[in-house]
């Protein structure tokens, strides 16, 4: 999942893992949508497949090389994925459309697809409180002390 909290638009696929080529190729998706920007600044997690070397792994070397250099990546910390806003969208998601269990893929598929397009269409945005003077006091403690 991709989310532009502020636009309250959101970018979703399904998949039955998180490959490298899944995530390459999600990565296009997005890079497709922001056709018309020339950098696009995406906070995620740390997970392995997220990095552009699953760009190489999937795609012809100059096409990787193109998608790598449209993103702008910002890692967050390894304990503090709730910084994440496509947590906080995924959360969402748990609670709206995936309170039950959903045995078939591709009607799982179908449900978020709908629950995305939903949420689109309402333009629902995130609205996010954390300032950086709380951010600052909660993480103060993953500081290292600078002397003098």
């Amino acid at each position: 999942m991709a989310v532009e909290p502020l636009a309250g638009y959101r970018i979703v696929k399904v998949t039955e893992r998180k490959t490298k080529k899944d995530y390459a190729e999600f990565m296009q998706a997005v890079a497709a949508h922001y056709s018309d920007v020339d950098k696009i600044v995406l906070v995620q997690d740390n997970l392995n497949t997220h990095n552009p070397s699953s760009f190489y792994e999937v795609l012809d070397a100059p096409e990787a090389f193109a998608l790598a250099q449209r993103f702008e990546m910002v890692y967050t910390p390894k304990k503090a994925s709730w910084l994440n806003m496509a947590e906080i969208e995924l959360s969402a998601l748990s609670k709206q459309c995936l309170d039950r269990r959903i045995d078939k893929m591709f009607v799982l598929a179908k449900e978020v697809m709908t629950w995305s397009k939903k949420r689109n269409r309402l333009e629902t945005k995130i609205t996010w409180q954390f300032t950086k003077s709380k951010a600052r006091d909660k993480l103060n403690r993953h500081y290292q002390s600078i002397k003098n």
